[in-house]
């Protein structure tokens, strides 16, 4: 049970001291057999010198108390009493809480005289997001319509099961351009929750924002780049995903952060100061495509699955024309067998923003754009689509260089990295791409 300023709460039976081991031998056995024992919580000895056995439920009935003060333990005395934030059992703790979960639902749904059956169990959540006391559900769980007619206390339950004290449901990704993620807020009255990732705090709301723990690697990669008096420009910031890694770690000297999301702008401002960092970045609120900015990058980051693509012009364009710059481009590659990348000069991007025909460069300076292969072999890790890809997208990349900026580059792939696995057989990716003018 929960109180509204979210202390947790249960019920218990108290007795006085002399009473004591009649309480933990003859009361336990009596509640066990009317099912009241509570056994997630410890039986605890309150400072006073009583003892408090916890009991499910929020009250019990009189005839019950009576019945203990005068058959079970005759001349005993027992009031109800309420334990605020509980112990765990030992059993409670040594229960998975997959496990804990399937106990605590299955005794609150047959005590509304409902009748558990292998249906309701299979519908049960098997894995989650912990943000610190609100848990996040994935889609794929209590959609059997008899979950709909137990009203929201089945939310109550399962949070108390849990031990969190917010409850939220999501569904798939809104696809409105800003990844809004359809979250459901089941129990609680916020969604607003704080996450820290190597020393840096992430606050935002789940149900307005995406968060990833997958993008961990990256986060900790990039937070080790270097990046000492770089200005960087992230054209999908977000909520400070790399943003945050970049100013923090790496030693960005300046980073403009481009989003389209207000409620991931309300985050991302909030988590610049949070972090001591807001002096160091200029918000772009709005459509990346649209930016202004120009010749200013060492570094653009294009944090974007499934694809950056449409990110690609702007991306060439906010590089320096003197000296260049790397580009860390992120992709979901797909690797199933006998299927090769798209070549250069297919995709809808290119068309749109590059109407004129593309050519495949090799490296030679005559033909106006150069890719530089003089690069590391591709690791034994590295899979054979990744570096495909990469090199389909190096060629693009060296054509709207030479476009944008009217005079010939050179790129060289520096790494491929994984991120994680997206999906079966597609992998998000990242490429580090060297982007160098040809003086």
């Amino acid at each position: 049970m929960e109180r509204e300023d979210g202390t947790s709460v249960a019920v218990a039976v108290v007795t006085e001291r002399r009473f004591a081991q009649d309480f933990s031998q003859r009361y336990r056995e009596f509640l066990e057999k009317q099912k009241l024992l509570d056994r997630r919580h410890r039986v605890e000895k309150m400072p006073n010198g009583t003892v408090a056995l916890p009991v499910l439920g929020e009250t019990l009935p009189a005839q019950l108390l009576e019945e203990l003060r005068t058959r079970v333990a005759p001349g005993s005395t027992c009031v109800l009493t309420q334990l605020l934030d509980p112990l765990p059992s030992k059993k409670a703790l040594g229960c998975s809480p997959a496990r804990r979960l399937c106990l605590e639902v299955r005794r609150w749904v047959e005590g509304r005289g409902v009748a558990w059956s292998a249906e309701l169990e299979a519908d049960l959540p098997r894995s989650w997001q912990r943000h610190g006391n609100l848990l996040l559900l994935n889609e794929d769980c209590f959609q059997n319509k008899q979950w709909k007619n137990l009203g929201p206390e089945l939310w109550e339950t399962v949070a108390l099961a849990f031990g969190v004290q917010r409850l939220a449901k999501r569904g798939r990704v809104f696809p409105d351009g800003t990844r809004t993620p359809a979250v459901t807020l089941l129990h609680g009255d916020h969604g607003w929750v704080e996450h820290v990732d190597n020393g840096i705090r992430y606050k935002f709301d789940v149900t307005q924002c995406m968060f990833s723990f997958g993008n961990i690697t990256e986060k900790l990669r990039v937070a080790s780049l270097p990046c000492a008096g770089q200005v960087l420009v992230d054209l999908y910031a977000g909520i400070g995903y790399f943003t945050l890694p970049f100013l923090v770690h790496a030693g960005a000297a300046f980073v403009h952060a481009c989003e389209w999301n207000p409620h991931a702008v309300v985050a991302l401002r909030n988590n610049l100061e949070i972090n001591g960092v807001a002096n160091r970045c200029q918000i772009h609120f709005g459509d990346n495509r649209k930016l202004k900015l120009s010749n200013i990058a060492d570094r653009v980051n294009l944090g974007l699955i499934p694809s950056s693509e449409e990110g690609w012009p702007i991306a060439c364009q906010v590089l320096r024309q003197d000296t260049g710059g790397i580009l860390h481009v992120h992709q979901n590659v797909e690797s199933f067998p006998g299927k090769n990348p798209q070549p250069p000069g297919s995709s809808k991007m290119e068309k749109e923003h590059w109407p004129y025909p593309q050519k495949i460069i090799t490296n030679d300076w005559e033909n106006g754009t150069a890719r530089d292969f003089r690069r590391k072999p591709p690791s034994q890790t590295t899979k054979l689509e990744w570096q495909r890809w990469a090199e389909s997208a190096e060629t693009r990349i060296a054509t709207l260089l030479q476009q944008v900026h009217g005079k010939p580059w050179k790129t060289q792939i520096l790494h491929i990295q994984l991120v994680k696995s997206y999906a079966p057989h597609v992998d998000h990716i990242v490429l580090d791409l060297e982007c160098r003018p040809v003086l």
